[in-house]
C-alpha cells in the first residue's frame, strides 16, 4: 500500500506578544486624543457595517478620493463573510509610530487632515478561538471637517506595511462547524469550489482531535480552525509569501504565542489548493492529525527546537495506528539505506527545507526516529523527549543532556541505535 509521508510543516511566529492597541486611557496631546477618537469611531462603524452586511451604508464611510476599487472590494468582502460565525470583528489603532504621508498624497486628497495610523484587524471565530487574533491593515484615512473617511488599505504611503487578506478577500466563504467536547467547537472554512474537501475535512476533524488528544493528552485547546485555500495567492496570504502550496499539503501557523501562560492566538491549519487532488483519504487524515499535533504542542514549543523531533513527533501521531509497511511510509529513506547503508546522524534542520528527495528523506527519517523511540522506549518516553527538546535551540552537550534526560543515551547513541533499527526494517 503506497501511503508515503506527505510534506507538511509548521510555522512559529517570532512575535511573543500581541500587538499593542490604544485603550480608552487619555493621551497627553488633546489634538492627538481627538484625532484618535474620531478615527476610531470611523473604524468601529466600518467593522459594524461590514459585519452586518449593510453594503448600502458602506459608501458613506469612504472618502471621495478613495482608491478605485476599495469600496467595491469591501462590498464583496461583506457578502463573502456572511456565513462566518465571528465572536469578535473590529479594527484597533495600534501604539506603533504613525507612517508619514507623502506630501503628494495629501495634496491630491485636499483634505484637512490625512493620517496613516497603525491599524490592526481584530477577529475571533465563535467557539473555536479562545482569544482574538490581530492582523495588520495598511490604512490611509482623510478628514473633512469633523468626519474621518476611508481612503485606502493598499499601502499608498510606501511604508512597507501590508494589509492582511483573509479567506473572505478571495471569494464567498462556506463554513462547517464541528462540535467537540465541553463546547469546544472546531470550524472548517473554504470556498464553494472546495466544498467537497471542506466536507471531508469536517468529517475527519472530530476523530482527529480525539486521536491527537489520546497521544498528547488533554493539555491543549482540543479545537481548531481549518482553512482550505482556493488559490496559490490565498495560500501564500494565509501562511506567508514563502509558500505557494505547490509542494506542501498543509501548514499550521499561529500569531502571538505566550509560553509563560501557555496560550496562542491565531492558530490555523491551512490546506493548499492542490491538497484535494494530492491526498488520499488516508493521507488527508494523517496530515490533519500531523497539523493538529503542532497546534496541540505549540505552547510548549520554542523557536529553534530541532526539526527532527517537531516534525517526527507530528508525523508519528499522524500515522499512528496505520497498517502499512516501513517501506510504504518511508520509501525515500528505504531506497537510501538499500543503496548507502543506514543513517549515522540525526536529521539536519536544513534538509527539511531543501526540497526534493532531501526533504522527503528528512521527514521520513524524523518519522522513523519517533517510531523507533515509541517502539523501543514507549510513547511516554517519546512524549518526554519531545517536551525536553522543544525548549529551543540546543547543540553539543546541551542536546546530549536533553536526550539523555529523556532516554538515557546521548545524541550519538540515539543515532546509532536508530540507524541499526532502520536497517532491520529495510532488510
Amino acid at each position: 500500500m503506497a501511503v508515503a509521508l506527505v510534506l507538511s510543516l509548521t510555522a512559529f511566529d517570532r512575535e511573543s506578544d500581541p500587538p499593542e492597541v490604544r485603550d480608552a486611557a487619555p493621551v497627553a496631546n488633546p489634538y492627538e486624543d481627538g484625532r484618535r477618537a474620531g478615527a476610531q469611531a470611523l473604524l468601529d462603524e466600518w467593522a459594524k457595517t461590514v459585519r452586518s452586511g449593510d453594503t448600502a451604508a458602506l459608501s458613506a464611510l469612504f472618502d471621495s478620493g478613495a482608491t478605485p476599487g476599495f469600496l467595491d472590494a469591501e462590498i464583496r468582502r461583506s457578502n463573502n463573510l456572511a456565513q462566518v460565525p465571528f465572536s469578535e470583528f473590529g479594527y484597533d489603532i495600534g501604539l506603533d509610530a504613525e507612517v508619514p504621508v507623502p506630501p503628494t498624497v495629501a495634496e491630491e486628497l485636499g483634505a484637512s487632515d490625512v493620517w496613516a495610523p497603525t491599524v490592526y484587524f481584530r477577529y475571533a471565530i465563535a467557539g473555536a478561538d479562545a482569544q482574538p487574533t490581530r492582523k495588520p491593515v495598511a490604512l490611509l484615512l482623510a478628514r473633512r471637517g469633523n468626519e474621518w473617511k476611508l481612503v485606502s488599505d493598499s499601502n499608498v504611503t510606501e511604508s512597507g506595511r501590508e494589509t492582511w487578506r483573509g479567506p473572505w478577500d478571495f471569494g464567498p466563504v462556506i463554513t462547517r462547524v464541528v462540535d467537540g467536547p465541553e463546547g469546544r467547537s472546531s470550524i472548517v472554512l473554504g470556498h464553494p469550489g472546495q466544498v467537497a474537501m471542506v466536507d471531508r475535512i469536517a468529517g475527519d476533524l472530530g476523530p482527529a482531535v480525539a486521536h491527537v488528544t489520546d497521544v498528547w493528552g488533554q493539555d491543549w485547546s482540543r479545537r481548531a480552525v481549518v482553512l482550505v485555500a482556493g488559490s496559490h495567492e490565498e495560500f501564500a496570504s494565509l501562511v506567508g509569501a514563502a509558500h505557494s502550496g505547490a509542494d506542501i499539503a498543509a501548514v499550521s501557523v499561529s500569531d502571538a504565542v505566550d509560553l509563560r501562560s501557555r496560550t496562542a492566538s491565531g492558530q490555523r491549519i491551512v490546506f493548499s489548493p492542490e491538497s484535494a487532488d494530492r491526498l488520499t483519504d488516508l493521507t488527508r487524515v494523517s496530515v490533519l492529525r500531523h497539523e493538529l499535533t503542532h497546534i496541540a504542542a505549540r505552547t510548549v514549543t520554542e523557536d529553534g527546537s530541532p526539526l527532527w523531533i517537531l516534525e517526527g513527533y507530528a508525523d508519528y501521531v499522524g500515522y499512528r495506528g496505520v497498517e502499512a509497511t516501513f517501506g510504504a511510509l518511508a520509501p525515500t529513506l528505504s531506497a537510501e539505506v538499500a543503496k548507502n547503508g543506514p543513517p549515522t546522524s540525526l536529521p539536519a534542520d536544513a534538509d527539511f527545507g531543501a526540497g526534493g528527495d532531501t526533504a522527503r528523506r528528512a521527514y521520513e527519517s524524523s518519522w522513523s526516529l519517533a517510531a523507533f523511540v515509541a517502539g523501543e522506549y514507549g510513547e511516554e518516553k517519546l512524549d518526554a523527549l519531545y517536551r525536553s527538546l522543544a525548549q529551543g535551540a540546543a547543540t553539543g552537550d546541551r542536546l546530549d543532556g536533553r536526550i539523555r534526560d529523556a532516554l538515557g543515551v546521548d545524541a550519538d547513541g540515539l543515532a546509532q541505535a536508530w540507524g541499526a533499527w532502520v536497517e532491520k526494517q529495510v532488510a
